[in-house]
């Protein structure tokens, strides 16, 4: 299954939830009234009806809504944490010349760096050193502590695309090495366009994975270099703090971003980036 949140463009006051069946969405208070109107709470307070979706026969349902109909938001906002995964391809690390990292290496965003999938990327003033990170993300869907590696997998709700925007400068050169200010200014996580279940992408492995600058591919891998994979990202950061419901981890990017290149290519106004993960979709957003 495939979970949107969006906003009719007839309404575009309130928010919904559901279920990309093709170029159509089905509402999923079609399926049951009384829902909430954030997946956010799907999650955390109506799990058992989210696994009973799996038996419902989508293609019996007749009330849905063209996707040219509506706007699509980033399909979890406001989670708990988001969490991120630095270092964790192999042909990023060679790109560097660096060790491929023993553990997971983790750092965070906050929330409020969340953006649509379709939403532009405001240029922040503070930085000259704007880069791009196509990456992988999935989001938890129960909650979990000291998850044990061959039960991490049943805490995965889903995955969905995410662009880790970076700005270089305060990552690397300046607060004393710590990279969070450098990752976490408004609009540095748009994740989407929507969330494809783990019943309908069983191998998140395997996937190729790209990113386009201005129609030109700068990152081109495949998940498969994944130094760290999904299940045992879970079962470490579980032994830190709780897991719940709605967190989204970003996996980590591959070779090709900006500022390694020589000279480095940093993003500029106007630019477009797009990026793509095969089997979930692409979210494409403008610097401006």
């Amino acid at each position: 299954m495939r979970f949107v949140q969006y906003l009719l463009r007839t309404d575009p006051t309130k928010r919904e939830v559901g279920l990309r069946v093709g170029q159509e969405i089905i509402n999923l208070k079609t399926i049951k009234t009384g829902l909430p109107n954030t997946l956010l709470e799907l999650l955390t307070h109506h799990g058992d009806f989210l696994e009973e979706l799996e038996k419902v026969k989508l293609n019996e349902i007749k009330d849905r809504i063209p996707m040219d109909q509506v706007k699509l938001l980033a399909p979890i906002l406001n989670p708990d944490k988001v969490v991120c995964v630095g270092m964790n391809y192999k042909d990023h690390c060679e790109e560097q010349n660096v060790p491929v990292p023993v553990e997971p290496i983790l750092f965070s965003k906050f929330a409020s760096s969340i953006t649509g999938p379709n939403e532009p990327i405001r240029y922040p003033s503070i930085t000259k050193e704007l880069d791009f990170e196509v990456e992988l993300a999935f989001v938890i869907g129960k909650k979990g502590k000291d998850i044990p590696l061959e039960r991490a997998l049943d805490h995965v709700f889903g995955y969905t695309v995410a662009h880790d925007v970076s700005a270089r400068d305060w990552q690397l050169k300046k607060n004393g090495g710590q990279w969070l200010l450098g990752k976490t200014i408004d609009d540095f996580c748009p994740i989407g366009p929507e969330i494809v279940t783990r019943s309908e992408l069983p191998d998140p492995h395997v996937l190729p994975i790209r990113c386009r600058v201005n129609g030109v591919t700068e990152q081109d891998s495949n998940t498969d270099q994944m130094v760290h994979r999904v299940d045992a990202i879970v079962s470490y950061l579980s032994k830190f703090c709780t897991l719940l419901p709605g967190d989204i981890v970003l996996t980590g990017t591959p070779p090709g971003v900006g500022v390694f290149r020589k000279p480095p290519l940093f993003l500029k106004k106007g630019d477009v980036v797009e990026c793509e993960i095969d089997g979930i979709g692409t979210i494409r957003n403008e610097i401006i």
